[in-house]
């Protein structure tokens, strides 16, 4: 019972986790792929009643191996659903999901049942198998938290798991079978075989097909896929013209002909119209090419970026794609080996060096015109509370808010936490999703902000791969939108060596901060908060239906 309390427990994750991964939006997926489960539990502990006592072991047995049968192939199963049968193939998720539940609500009344002729005493029996039924549960939790989600795909994940549930099957089945109270026959010894075979050649296999399969969902070819804890990680290239393609959960984040389009916009602003910019606060943009933005200027002393996944960092710092792509950001010859005060005393948060020793150079030297870079990998949120010290310029890099774990940076609680970092004359620059396509939730971003206490200026253009774009600038110095304004108005140029911009041009911004007649009007009033995420349902219910 604990080893099949923990492997059930895991297996509810992974058919929630490969149902957040295809489909988005954790929370629904988690609660309603759970809460079924626990549904086809309840109704197997119902009906496990209509079953004899006659074969007991044997129908234990049963339910073990189809635990692991199914349990192993379901995640390829249903990926493959989704690449074969997208509109249907949620048929064959909820299939998977209430047949597992069902199996997993027959194994605590058989074993109850099967025990009660060892340990008659009722009160003794049934605490000894739900108590190592809820402690196995929560070892499991603890295993596929911390080791397994962090290290494997979930392809791989699930027939290591499932054979958990096959081994179960088979001690219990020699245990009993040497005892003489299980059947010997040789069809039983061969279906054993077989599954063993069959597991064993999915697990070994599960990585070519998941290969084979994600390919489906992408018109290039892919030249990396990676799942890391918290996403799923797949660059595509093609050539004539050559691009690539960045996709993080199936979402495209950028794409190589035009990404400057958008770091251009969202960095230069922010850095010509603040007061300085002597350091820089960067959340989210682990990719570093909001990174390499900033570095163009000379007066830039220190920048910190945080970003919640080191193995984006890793793959934006190391591999020969990215770091062409974004000139080598975290190669900066001064990267700092020297956490901020307080922050290594918490072992989740910790500074993440790029690779200045690696080319041969000492983190310490002093170089001339480099900007002391902090790289930390933590939850946005959680940073803020750590860092020390005022920013002149902070730019929000993040994803769109289409999980609660998103949203969540995008709260007026989350720009209340600013104001302490902000300097007076500071700017805030803020990615804010499309006015067009996500008009309600670029609103509810402006309306937040502004709730939150600053003085904000939208703006946008055209980003070809993803349409019109948005963006917000806000400070906290007193300033109305007017003088901000007139300052864009008489703007020459942005404070940085004209050769390196490729898009952005003073024009081009006073232009972008113009809105048709009614793009700013809306009738919604909501803003954004933690227990109240209205930005989420707008999001999710509102966007990109045009």
């Amino acid at each position: 019972m604990f080893l099949t309390g923990a492997s059930g427990f895991i297996f509810e994750c992974i058919l929630s986790t490969v149902a957040t991964f295809v489909l988005g939006n954790s929370i629904e997926q988690f609660s309603v792929t759970i809460s079924l489960m626990m549904l086809m539990m309840g109704l197997a502990s119902v009906l496990q009643s209509r079953i004899s006592d006659r074969g007991l072991i044997e129908k234990f047995l049963l339910v073990e191996i189809s635990l692991a049968i199914l349990g192993g192939f379901a995640p390829i199963a249903v990926y493959a659903s989704y690449a074969y049968m997208e509109v249907h193939f949620i048929l064959v998720q909820y299939l998977f999901v209430l047949t597992i539940g069902f199996l997993i609500g027959l194994e605590i009344p058989l074993i109850l049942r099967l025990n009660k002729q060892f340990v008659p005493q009722l009160k003794s029996n049934i605490a000894s198998i739900f108590s190592t039924d809820y402690v196995g549960a929560f070892i499991g939790a603890v295993i596929w938290v911390y080791v397994l989600l962090k290290y494997l795909p979930l392809t791989e994940i699930s027939f290591l798991v499932a054979g958990v549930n096959f081994a179960v099957a088979v001690v219990t089945y020699g245990y009993f079978s040497y005892h003489g109270l299980a059947s010997r026959r040789l069809v039983q010894r061969a279906a054993i075989g077989l599954i063993a075979f069959g597991l064993g050649h999915g697990y070994s296999q599960n990585r070519t097909w998941n290969d084979l399969l994600e390919q489906r969902f992408y018109n290039e070819p892919i030249v990396h896929s990676q799942t890391t804890r918290y996403q799923h990680i797949v660059m595509t290239a093609r050539t004539a013209p050559t691009e690539y393609r960045l996709y993080i959960n199936g979402n495209l984040q950028f794409s190589s002909l035009d990404e400057h389009v958008y770091h251009e916009l969202l960095v230069h602003p922010a850095m010509t119209l603040a007061n300085n910019r002597r350091r820089v606060l960067i959340l989210g943009g682990g990719d570093g090419l909001a990174l390499r933005e900033v570095l163009r200027y000379n007066d830039t002393v220190e920048v910190t970026l945080v970003d919640i996944d080191p193995g984006m960092i890793e793959f934006a710092s190391q591999d020969d794609i990215m770091t062409e792509l974004n000139n080598a950001a975290f190669d900066d010859a001064r990267v700092s080996a020297e956490a901020a005060s307080g922050i290594t005393e918490d072992p989740q948060i910790r500074p993440l060096y790029g690779r200045a020793t690696s080319v041969g150079l000492d983190p310490n030297d002093t170089v001339e015109q480099a900007a002391l870079v902090h790289v930390y990998t933590v939850d946005a949120d959680k940073m803020l509370a750590h860092l020390q010290g005022r920013y002149d310029v902070v730019i929000v890099d993040l994803p769109d808010p289409n999980s609660v774990e998103l949203v969540k940076l995008y709260s007026r609680e989350f720009y209340f936490k600013l104001h302490r970092l902000l300097e007076r004359k500071g700017v805030l620059a803020v990615q804010s999703t499309s006015p067009y396509h996500a008009k309600e939730s670029f609103l509810c971003i402006l309306r937040t902000i502004v709730s939150a206490g600053y003085e904000a200026l939208p703006y946008h253009d055209n980003v070809p791969s993803f349409g019109d774009w948005g963006w917000i600038l806000a400070w906290n110095s007193g300033q109305h939108d007017s003088e901000v304004r007139k300052k864009v108005g008489h703007l020459d140029e942005f404070a940085v060596d004209q050769s390196q911009l490729r898009y952005i041009t003073p024009e081009i911004f006073r232009a972008s901060v113009a809105f048709g007649k009614n793009d700013l009007v809306s009738p919604n009033e909501q803003v954004n908060t933690l227990m109240a995420p209205a930005l989420l349902r707008f999001y999710l219910n509102e966007s990109w239906n045009r």
